[in-house]
C-alpha cells in the first residue's frame, strides 16, 4: 500500500518491540529502567530528525523537543503541543512480536501467533468496521503497545513530514513524550513552563474520530485489613478473619456500580486486587465518576464503611489509604472551547466525523489541563488496549497523522 507516511509503520513496529512497561511499585521517575532507555533513544532520534531544544525534563522524565515555526515574519499563532506516553500497561510487554494482517475481510477470525488465541468478530465486533484495512496485532502472548506508541509514532512522523516539506507553513510546535501514564503518575511533575505550548493535545485515544475533553474524576483506595488468627478449633469469639473483613467491606458497596454494569457517565467502584490470609489482607480499588459531587460522595462512602466496621471491634482493624488521581478536565476546557473547536474543524476538513463523548478513563491531559494548559485527547487508533487482543489499523494511524498535521495547519491559518 502506498502512503505518504512511509516511516510511520516501521517506526511503530520498532517502538512496540521495546519493553517500556511501567511499575507502580517503584519510586523512581521514570518508574522503570526500560523507559529511561527508551527516552534516551527518542532524544537521539529527535535530534537526528532536526528538532531543537531536545532534552529530558529533570522532574517529570518527559522528552521535550521543539520544531520552530516558519510563518512569515510578524505573524504569531498559538504554539501547539503534542503529547503521548511511552509506557505500556500492566500486561506482559516482553518479546512483543507484532504481525500485520493485510486487507482484512471484516469477518474472519485472526489467529494470534500459533493460534492459541484469536481475534474473532463474533467476540470483538469492532473488527467488522475494518474491512479492507491492514491490521497490526499481537501474537497472543503480549499486549501490542499501540497505547500509546501509536501516538508517539504519529506525532513524530507528522513532525518529520513538516521538516521534509518546508513549503507547509506552521507555527512553533512542542513535543512531549512522557513516562508512567499507565500508573497514573506520569504528569504529576509535568513542567508546563518548560514545555512552552499555548494549547496541547494528547494523542492517546482509541478508534477513528475520537476527540475527548471530558474524563472521569479518579481516586485510588488501598485498604489494609488486620485480623486475629488463632487455631480454628478454639476460634469462637476470638478469631477475626481478615479475609471475611474484606468480604464484609465489599458487600456494602452498591453491587451494580461496577465497570461491567455501567456505561456513559455512570461512575463505579472497581476492585482491582485482593489478597491475604486470615491474619492480614489487602484490597485495592479505583473509584470513578464524571460528576465531581458524586465522586466526592463515593469517597465518603468508603470512609463511612471503614468507620462502621472499625466500630464493631476493640481495635482499628480496617485502615484506608485513599488519594485522588486526576479530575474531569472538562471543568477547565469548557471555559474556552477553542482547543476542541480547532481539532473538530481539522477532522471535518479531512472528512473524519468527530466522535465526542465522555471518556471512561483519563489521560495525562486530565492533569495537565488543571495545570493551566488545556489538553484534550485525540484518537491514535488502538483497539482492545491493555490486553493480548490489542490491535490497530494502519489506515487509522495514517489518518491520525493527517489530523495532527491539519490541526497545525488550522492554527497557522488563524489571524
Amino acid at each position: 500500500m502506498m502512503t505518504k507516511y512511509v516511516k510511520l509503520i516501521p517506526r511503530f513496529i520498532n517502538y512496540v518491540k521495546k519493553d517500556t512497561r511501567s511499575d507502580e511499585n517503584t519510586s523512581t521517575i521514570p518508574s522503570t529502567k526500560t523507559q529511561t532507555e527508551f527516552a534516551a533513544t527518542l532524544v537521539e532520534e529527535l535530534r537526528k530528525i532536526g528538532l531543537q531544544d531536545v532534552h529530558i525534563a529533570s522532574k517529570s522524565g518527559y522528552v521535550f523537543a521543539t520544531l520552530p515555526g516558519n510563518l512569515p515574519e510578524g505573524k504569531e499563532v498559538k504554539k501547539v503541543g503534542l503529547i503521548a506516553h511511552m509506557d505500556t500497561a500492566d500486561f506482559n510487554a516482553q518479546n512483543i512480536k507484532p504481525q500485520i494482517i493485510k486487507n482484512y475481510d471484516g469477518k474472519s477470525d485472526i489467529a494470534l501467533g500459533e493460534g492459541k488465541y484469536k481475534l474473532s468478530p463474533n467476540e470483538f465486533e469492532s473488527l467488522k468496521k475494518y474491512t479492507g484495512q491492514d491490521l497490526i496485532t499481537t501474537d497472543g502472548t503480549t499486549l501490542l503497545g499501540a497505547d500509546d506508541k501509536a501516538g508517539i509514532s504519529e506525532i513524530i512522523t507528522a513532525i518529520e513530514y513538516l521538516i521534509e516539506h518546508p513549503e507547509i507553513k506552521h507555527g512553533e510546535i512542542k513535543i512531549g513524550i512522557g513516562p508512567d501514564e499507565e500508573i497514573g503518575t506520569g504528569a504529576d511533575n509535568f513542567e508546563v513552563a518548560d514545555f512552552g505550548a499555548d494549547i496541547a493535545y494528547t494523542v492517546d485515544g482509541g478508534p477513528l474520530g475520537e476527540l475527548e475533553y471530558e474524563t472521569f474524576n479518579a481516586a485510588q483506595a488501598k485498604i489494609e485489613l488486620i485480623g486475629k488468627n488463632v487455631h480454628p478449633a478454639t476460634a469462637k469469639d476470638v478469631m477475626i478473619n481478615a479475609l471475611q473483613l474484606a468480604f464484609d467491606f465489599h458487600a456494602q458497596l452498591p453491587n451494580r456500580e461496577v465497570p461491567e454494569k455501567t456505561s456513559g457517565r455512570e461512575g463505579f467502584f472497581h476492585l482491582l486486587e485482593m489478597n491475604g490470609t486470615v491474619d492480614k489482607a489487602k484490597m485495592t480499588y479505583i473509584i470513578r465518576d464524571h460528576d465531581r459531587q458524586k465522586f466526592e460522595a463515593r469517597k465518603r462512602l468508603f470512609k463511612e464503611i471503614v468507620a462502621q466496621l472499625n466500630a464493631s471491634y476493640d481495635n482499628k482493624r480496617v485502615i484506608l489509604d485513599m488519594k485522588d488521581q486526576y479530575y474531569n478536565m472538562r471543568e477547565v476546557i469548557e471555559k474556552d472551547m477553542t482547543v476542541v473547536d480547532i481539532a473538530k474543524k481539522a477532522m471535518e476538513n479531512l472528512e473524519i466525523k468527530p466522535v465526542i463523548y465522555p471518556v471512561r478513563g483519563g489521560t495525562d491531559g486530565s492533569k495537565i489541563s488543571f495545570m493551566g494548559l488545556p489538553t484534550p485527547n485525540l484518537f491514535a487508533g488502538g483497539e482492545n488496549m491493555h490486553s493480548r487482543f490489542e490491535y490497530v489499523s494502519v489506515q487509522v494511524m495514517e489518518q491520525a497523522t493527517s489530523v495532527i498535521l491539519e490541526i497545525i495547519a488550522e492554527v497557522a491559518r488563524t489571524k
